[in-house]
């Protein structure tokens, strides 16, 4: 009898870079993927799950979402970015505060797990309250602040210090399962100074950077109309651009940004239904892959999609692809399931622990259960199944770091109750501030 371990037997197990035949088990030792094997002798572990009829695969992961916002779901719809951004969101943002912000993280924290997402990037605020729902929730995360200046210097300076002190007290907190990024919300509303720094500060401290980019025409407009050049050109010109960025968004793309997105290295995370319901258009994902560019996947925030479910999101991605292009064969499901998690692990510089079934890394790991209706018959494929077949309430246990966050559809660490409870409190005082 082994410490801390979990054996998994009869799994069908699904990974984007290797191809696993028949039923499978796995086993977890403390928070690492200790062994896989046809058969693993059962008093190895302390804890047994009997897999049969499910599919084991990674943990989604989400790299780009504001987590917090899930108390914004449905507040402003069928809406302009412009219009949703500066008459709604931001007028309510102004009468947030670090219980709202915990609380909201708490909220997307139960949603994500529930639909199978293990990690995820969020830019917003109060920061240090969400690093503690997601201690408390035992999730992965990587957060970064949402620096915006507008070109004022004092702002900028605090807009700075805050994503330093996020830095300085959360990076590499929860057992490590958090890290931090910089956060400049976007070339728009973060100045060429600040974005100067930001590089400065990403090469000195070893810091990703997280950034909303080219989301909608009117960015490029108005970032044409300012610089002369479109905000990949301009982010290019100032030295802004290398590996280490996820560029968010990206739908607004010139076949010459697309060759200084690859020359750079830069991730970009595609968040389609947003984009979708925002009208904002289509990032161009397939053209993207075709140059070998690496593409995530990403809800943004449950204001504008209205949800978390990162399984929804890849068959969506799919689609729009397909519809766009007129060309059905373009981002299948084995490309889906790949953006999902070993692309979004790349994205995040955590390909190396997460991302993939794989013996020595992290024990990120979900079971979705295929005695479903709408999982029956079985697919051709088990990315078939999963990513056009199901949805996140088809996931049944979700395992981060070694940990049992849900079994049998069941969280075994949050009170989802005592949540929702609070999270309508919460919206409900947010309302009558305004």
């Amino acid at each position: 009898m082994k410490e801390n371990s979990i054996l998994i037997k009869n799994a069908l197990i699904l990974s984007p870079n290797t191809n696993f035949e028949g039923k499978q088990s796995l086993l977890i030792k403390d928070n690492l993927i200790a062994e896989i094997s046809q058969e693993i002798e059962q008093d190895n572990a302390d804890k047994i799950i009997d897999a049969e009829g499910k599919i084991l695969l990674p943990g989604f992961i989400n790299t780009h979402t504001h987590l917090s916002m899930t108390l914004f779901r449905g507040l402003a719809d069928d809406l302009s970015l412009d219009s949703w951004l500066n008459d709604h969101i931001w007028p309510m943002e102004a009468n947030l505060n670090g219980d709202y912000c915990y609380i909201g993280a708490l909220l997307g924290a139960v949603e994500l797990i529930k639909s199978g997402t293990t990690t995820f990037s969020d830019m917003y605020f109060y920061m240090e309250d969400v690093a503690r729902a997601v201690d408390e929730a035992g999730i992965r995360a990587v957060l970064s602040y949402g620096m915006i200046d507008f070109g004022d210097e004092e702002k900028r300076k605090n807009e700075i210090s805050e994503n330093l002190t996020l830095f300085d007290s959360c990076d590499g907190m929860a057992d490590g399962r958090i890290k931090v990024f910089l956060g400049p919300h976007s070339p728009y509303t973060a100045s060429e100074e600040l974005l100067i720094k930001v590089r400065e500060l990403a090469d000195k401290h070893n810091m990703g950077i997280h950034i909303h980019v080219s989301e909608t025409q009117k960015e490029i407009d108005d970032v044409s109309a300012d610089k002369g050049l479109r905000p990949f050109e301009y982010l290019d010109k100032i030295g802004f651009l290398g590996p280490d960025v996820v560029a968010a968004h990206s739908v607004w793309l010139s076949d010459e940004e697309i060759e200084i997105i690859k020359k750079n290295n830069v991730k970009i995370s595609h968040n389609p239904c947003s984009n979708m319901k925002l009208a904002s258009g289509i990032c161009p994902v397939s053209k993207l892959i075709e140059n070998d560019i690496c593409v995530s996947i990403g809800t943004d925030g449950a204001s504008s999609n209205n949800n978390l479910d990162l399984i929804e999101e890849l068959k969506t991605a799919s689609l729009l692809q397909k519809v766009s292009t007129l060309d059905p064969k373009v981002l299948n499901s084995d490309e889906a399931l790949a953006m999902g998690t070993i692309k979004g692990a790349e994205s995040l510089g955590l390909d190396f622990e997460i991302g993939s079934i794989e013996v020595g890394k992290k024990a990120d790991i979900i079971l979705i259960d295929t005695n479903s209706a709408n999982m029956v018959p079985d697919s051709s494929s088990l990315s078939s199944n999963v990513i056009y077949s199901a949805n996140g309430s088809n996931v049944d246990t979700t395992i981060c770091d070694g940990k049992i966050l849900m079994e049998n559809k069941k969280l075994t660490i949050l009170d989802e109750e005592e949540i929702y409870k609070k999270a309508r409190q919460a919206i409900k005082e947010l309302k009558e501030a305004i």
